[in-house]
């Protein structure tokens, strides 16, 4: 991430908000290949688009029509005097008028309800391929990039498929219906008009080579002034600790700036299109009053061709402009769909096999053979671990920070798959169950205890939905938070503020306890529950995960020796090796590395 630190406080370069939000500021060309995986989206809704499409083709024909049908009436019915003539024709112009309303808003109904549920079938996709990729991916990618992918990437890829398509499509065959009717009504006038086609085109291919640049840099300036304001919002307490307010102030106003002067850059270029088109279009529409006209006072054409052609030319710049903008669409769907596709194309590291059995109900014997682990670069995380915890036995591991603690456990829970060697439970090698059987009867509590939006009822009860209030309660009791729930004003029905910051940090822990209590799993991870907690709610803490503990394989990640000295089997974790293993007493009077570590712990803790 292009990072600084400046005069003004941390600085963010662009390439920090394109890190973020996924957008780059050069185009995409047009890619045949991410074109046709785009469209299998469309697929099950091909009728609908077809009726639409349809639709739009009616629409077209009546479109061109109506200047015709005014030919007609001029020339053979008002020059003639033919009045139940001009009559039957004015009731063909305002059925076309009627026919074009009608499919024109039964065409919008029908591409509004495929776009609505094609970008809902898209984000459940993403959203449902996110869940299956392991932790690797999700710690390599930083979040803000992801939903832009689900969000942003995937709302105008939906865009470009079920409206920007058709219209394509419709402005196309307009543009070719329009230049043949007024070429069988008059070759000459229509070559003459055509004269500002050039220019047109000339004017339409620089605005579109800008106009992608510019509008792509408005992504990348709004998505700047979001991160910032997102970074200054959830980093508010340091700003204000620190006294920072006036730099970050500072950097926020100057991207802010900048997202303005980006904005009235790309507003410039349609500022100066726009006019230019409608020139070219006054243009084309004097050369058919002057020459048209001429022509019609010499007797060699007719004032109905002449009021066709104005009405044609009236109509033939509308779909000139909306195909520019369109291009530019294209561009950037190209550039999402290829984002998009990289994400779904990105296989799960973590996958059920083909024929995978449910996992048998749990014992809670666990075998580490012989594990390796390399997260990338072939740079071993664990190096040949081998170890057998019995069922309802607590395993702590202990060890400096990076040895492969939490590694170890989280191929217990196999969120990672081994390099090398195998992790068995009930003598079943991980890999040849499915996860979710597997992962169903493992609790989890993690060192940072997060809950979800939603009341607190909801949040214990969230691995068991269907659990009874009862239940629900007996599981808070064992985790010694019934009492604090009950004395809020809606008790258990206390709605959770976003990251829970409406209790403090040993509430939510002991919430995290209470929800792995309900769901009654055979073995338990907890990766330190009370390193972040005074003293007084440690011992609350510790008491609870220990009525947590009874009759349950646990496996425990401490930082704080004090709190696992009663472990059945404590292993000390070093360079991806157990260096060490035994009781708390056995450890002590080994001497080694255990007894270092608590002596050091003992002496600095207050």
């Amino acid at each position: 991430m292009n990072f600084s630190i400046g005069p003004a406080g941390p600085q963010m370069g662009p390439t920090w908000a394109l890190e973020l939000f996924g957008d780059k500021p050069e185009g995409g060309a047009f890619n045949f290949r991410v074109a046709l995986r785009l469209l299998g989206f469309l697929r099950p809704h091909w009728h609908r688009m077809l009726a639409a499409f349809f639709l739009m083709l009616g629409t077209s024909v009546l479109t061109l029509a109506i200047p015709y049908l005014l030919k007609i009436a001029i020339d053979e019915n008002i020059a003639a005097g033919n009045m139940p003539g001009l009559a039957y024709v004015a009731l063909l112009i305002a059925a076309a008028f009627a026919g074009i309303y009608i499919g024109t808003a039964w065409e919008r109904w029908l591409l509004s309800r495929v776009g609505l549920q094609v970008l809902a079938d898209m984000r459940r996709q993403m959203f449902r391929h996110l869940q299956e990729l392991p932790l690797g991916y999700h710690d390599k990618h930083v979040v803000g990039t992801t939903i832009s992918r689900v969000i942003n990437d995937v709302s105008i890829i939906n865009d470009l498929l079920s409206q920007d398509l058709v219209t394509m499509v419709g402005d196309s065959l307009l543009l070719v219906g329009i230049v043949a009717a007024m070429i069988s009504m008059s070759p000459k006038l229509a070559l003459l008009t055509f004269a500002v086609l050039p220019p047109m085109v000339l004017i339409t291919v620089l605005f579109t080579r800008r106009a992608q640049v510019a509008f792509r840099r408005t992504r990348t300036g709004i998505a700047a002034v979001v991160g910032d304001l997102a970074e200054n919002l959830s980093g508010m307490r340091v700003i204000q600790a620190f006294a920072q307010e006036r730099a970050t102030r500072k950097r926020f106003d100057q991207v802010n700036r900048n997202n303005r002067d980006i904005y009235i850059s790309a507003v410039s270029l349609s500022l100066i299109f726009l006019p230019s088109v409608e020139f070219l279009g006054i243009l084309a529409t004097a050369i058919v009053l002057w020459f048209g006209g001429a022509w019609a006072a010499q007797g060699s054409l007719s004032i109905g061709v002449v009021v066709a052609f104005l009405a044609y030319v009236s109509r033939f710049f509308e779909p000139i402009q909306e195909l520019s903008h369109l291009y530019t669409a294209l561009q950037g769907a190209m550039a999402g769909g290829e984002r998009i596709l990289e994400v779904l194309g990105t296989p799960p590291q973590v996958a059920d096999r083909p024929g995978a059995a449910q996992m048998p109900p749990i014992t809670g014997r666990v075998e580490l053979d012989n594990v390796r682990f390399a997260y990338r670069d072939q740079v071993e995380v664990l190096r040949g671990i081998s170890l057998h915890i019995q069922p309802g036995q607590t395993v702590a591991l202990v060890g400096p920070t990076g040895a492969g603690k939490t590694t170890l456990a989280n191929l217990v829970a196999r969120f990672y798959d081994v390099t090398a060697g195998a992790v068995r439970i009930d003598g079943i090698d991980v890999r040849d169950v499915r996860q979710q059987s597997l992962r169903c009867q493992m609790g989890l509590v993690p060192q940072d205890p997060f809950l979800f939006p939603g009341t607190i009822a909801d949040n214990i009860r969230f691995g068991r939905p269907e659990a009874s209030l009862e239940d629900t309660e007996a599981a808070a009791r064992l985790a010694r938070i019934h009492d604090f729930i009950t004395s809020l004003p809606d008790g258990y029905e206390t709605e959770i503020s976003e990251g829970g910051v409406n209790l403090s940090m040993g509430q939510r822990q002991l919430i995290c306890i209470a929800r792995a209590a309900l769901a009654d799993p055979r073995i338990l991870i907890l990766d330190e529950a009370t390193a972040s907690v005074d003293t007084l709610t440690e011992a609350y803490i510790q008491d609870a995960v220990e009525r947590l503990l009874s009759g349950r394989t646990a496996i425990v990640i401490a930082h704080r020796l004090s709190t696992i000295r009663r472990a059945d089997l404590i292993c000390v974790v070093q360079d991806g090796r157990i260096v060490e293993q035994g009781r708390h007493e056995e450890l002590m009077r080994l001497g080694g590395i255990y007894r270092k570590l608590y002596e050091k712990q003992i002496f600095v803790r207050p």
